[in-house]
């Protein structure tokens, strides 16, 4: 597609401009105790990375009729994200103020999907809409836990985009969602030129936040639009998930303060053990591909067999995870 091109090199070009604009002003990810870096890193690509996105949905919508409103709104929405991140970055905003913004964004997009279910009414429609807002709010934050080396945020967004927008188009829906997806995909393609090992420009806020928040969006929305299973999109994350979710269940188990930064998840701790970001960049892309691309697909194909393939896709992570945890 010519609008996924055009977005990938854009976001190359953008994020290149902006990482001379961030040397140029300071905007420098200084490395301390808790880092994985060791040189400052021009950070806040995210902003570039966005802006190429959005780019290119204007881009396809030229091309190719404009976008539903729910892709509309989500891109909205994915925008006013970025933007807090970019003042929490200039102004540092509390926990609080940040959950407080989130959590009206999430609502605001979970009401968008929703919008015209038939169970837009009564108690049901209330405990969904919040659950659908609890889930995106829980995926920007989880994607902002995960963005801690070199590479891995955009190598999971690129590889679980791409994998989404193929199962999507092999159901042979409408081809608006594989369209969104893959410009999405390219964007992250753009940035990662950028932000491969070892990298020269980092996403930050806001880039993670809106990206988590698009995610769940995108799973959520496929399953309300009959484009994709949603646990398609749990077992394509699931290294993502698994390592935040535990992480932060035993920080909360064990008594610490969960809210302050830390370098205790599986792929940190795996960086630091084998001294490299790239092998571990690299047994992301194998799990992904070798593992969790099949049983998505599986998931997709047998849907009456999806609770065991979910099940069977996460046990060995869960074990991988406390494994890495005692080794480290």
């Amino acid at each position: 597609m010519t609008a996924v091109l055009v977005t990938l090199v854009l976001s190359a070009i953008l994020c290149g401009i902006y990482r001379r604009f961030a040397r140029a002003r300071e905007i420098l990810d200084t490395p301390n105790e808790r880092s994985s870096h060791t040189q400052a890193t021009p950070h806040g690509g995210g902003v570039a990375l966005l802006t190429a996105f959005s780019l290119g949905l204007l881009f396809a919508a030229l091309l190719d009729g404009a976008w539903g409103r729910e892709f509309v709104i989500l891109s909205i929405c994915a925008v006013a994200l970025s933007t807090l991140g970019v003042i929490d970055d200039i102004r540092g905003l509390s926990v609080r103020s940040r959950l407080l913004a989130y959590g009206m964004v999430c609502l605001c997009g979970a009401a968008a999907m929703l919008h015209g279910t038939d169970s837009q009414h009564g108690i049901h429609a209330i405990v969904l809409l919040l659950i659908a807002a609890f889930a995106l709010l829980w995926s920007l934050n989880l994607y902002n836990f995960m963005d801690g080396i070199d590479g891995i945020a955009a190598l999971q967004t690129i590889f679980a985009c791409s994998a989404a927008a193929y199962l999507a188009w092999l159901s042979g829906h409408d081809q608006s969602y594989v369209r969104y997806c893959l410009i999405l995909a390219a964007a992250h393609g753009g940035f990662l030129l950028w932000n491969f090992p070892p990298a020269r420009l980092f996403m930050g806020d806001a880039g993670s936040v809106p990206t988590g928040f698009l995610l769940a969006a995108l799973a959520i929305l496929g399953a309300v639009q009959g484009q994709l299973n949603p646990l398609c999109w749990v077992v394509l994350c699931a290294v993502f998930i698994t390592d935040a979710t535990w992480t932060l269940a035993w920080r909360i188990v064990t008594g610490q303060d969960f809210t302050q930064p830390h370098r205790l998840h599986a792929y940190q701790c795996l960086s630091r053990h084998w001294s490299s970001h790239v092998r571990v960049d690299m047994l992301l892309l194998a799990i992904n591909t070798v593992w969790l691309f099949p049983i998505a697909l599986a998931v997709q194909a047998w849907p009456e067999h999806q609770l065991f393939l979910v099940f069977l896709a996460y046990l060995p992570l869960l074990f991988g995870v406390a494994k890495v945890g005692r080794v480290t």
